[in-house]
């Protein structure tokens, strides 16, 4: 195989690294990394487009699309993807999708029009609108603003939590040592960040909690159990100062659960829930299994 045929391989999806595909050309191994070949397998975006038109759109109408995203799909491109990882990202699968059904209903399929209102961090799963005309796009981004949206969040996080606690400070993008976080409320180009979070479940080594934001930060979730001491499992930036022992993920335990807005047309409230997914309820019953079993004082 050439270097030019390798390049197109990966870039289609069709070669993984310990069993997970890898779309970039430039990764970088190791030595303990399992490469394999599969000639035969579809491109991811056209993977994930069967998943998503077959699961994960919730809602749909002339106004919104509610959308349950899978983890590990970027919201939207952030311009150092492959061509082949723009098409994959959310706001172009559900474009897809939607022009699909216009097309099988005699319309013209063209471009969906698509506005990003919020968004969900690569590997968070869950709940997430886009609005489908001009005037929806202004009116929940206006609701988003005016923080008058209900956002809930399951997330598990390292050690025991086992206070219902608010965390209000200023977020800034250098807290100090290169990572964005919290600083003295009177630091030029801070925003509050306002998250509630209540303990629901005792784990082995870990505490299953529900997040409910007030207002929408970057990351906000992320910074604030980490700065409490508790960061998400399976957290890869916001743990550098975590000093206890660690419960292993494949990926950042945080699952976007309930969403609530009032509908831009309508003026109906609208509330949508779902289930985390799999590797979440997997790691949460592993994890509560052993806590029962865990002897008591």
């Amino acid at each position: 195989m050439s270097w030019t045929e390798a390049r197109a391989a990966v870039s289609s999806g069709k070669v993984a690294i310990d069993g997970e595909v890898a779309t970039s050309p430039t990764r970088i191994l190791f030595e303990s990394d399992v490469i394999s070949f599969h000639p035969a397998r579809p491109r991811p975006h056209v993977s994930r487009l069967a998943h998503l038109e077959r699961s994960a759109i919730v809602f749909v109408d002339a106004s919104v699309v509610v959308v349950d995203k899978p983890s590990g799909i970027s919201t939207i491109p952030f311009g150092d993807e492959s061509p082949e990882e723009s098409r994959g990202t959310l706001d172009a699968l559900v474009r897809e999708i939607l022009a699909r059904k216009n097309s099988a209903l005699g319309r013209d399929r063209g471009r969906a029009p698509l506005g990003i209102v919020h968004r969900l961090d690569k590997e968070t799963s869950g709940l997430l609108v886009f609005s489908r005309t001009l005037a929806a796009k202004k009116h929940l981004s206006q609701q988003f603003r005016q923080h008058t949206t209900m956002r809930k969040y399951l997330a598990i996080v390292q050690g025991k939590l086992d206070k219902k606690t608010t965390y209000r400070t200023t977020l800034v993008e250098d807290r100090g040592d290169g990572l964005r976080g919290s600083a003295e409320s009177s630091r030029i180009g801070g925003q509050l960040a306002i998250t509630h979070v209540e303990p629901l479940e005792p784990l082995e080594g870990a505490t299953l909690v529900a997040v409910r934001l007030e207002t929408g930060r970057t990351h906000q979730i992320r910074i604030h159990l980490s700065e409490a001491g508790h960061p998400l499992v399976g957290e890869s930036v916001y743990i550098r100062n975590y000093k206890g022992p660690r419960v292993a993920a494949s990926r950042t335990m945080l699952h976007a659960a309930e969403l609530g807005f009032v509908h831009p047309a309508t003026e109906t409230l609208m509330q949508f829930r779902r289930e985390p997914p799999g590797d979440f309820t997997e790691l949460l019953a592993k994890l509560g299994a052993r806590a029962r079993r865990e002897p008591r004082a």
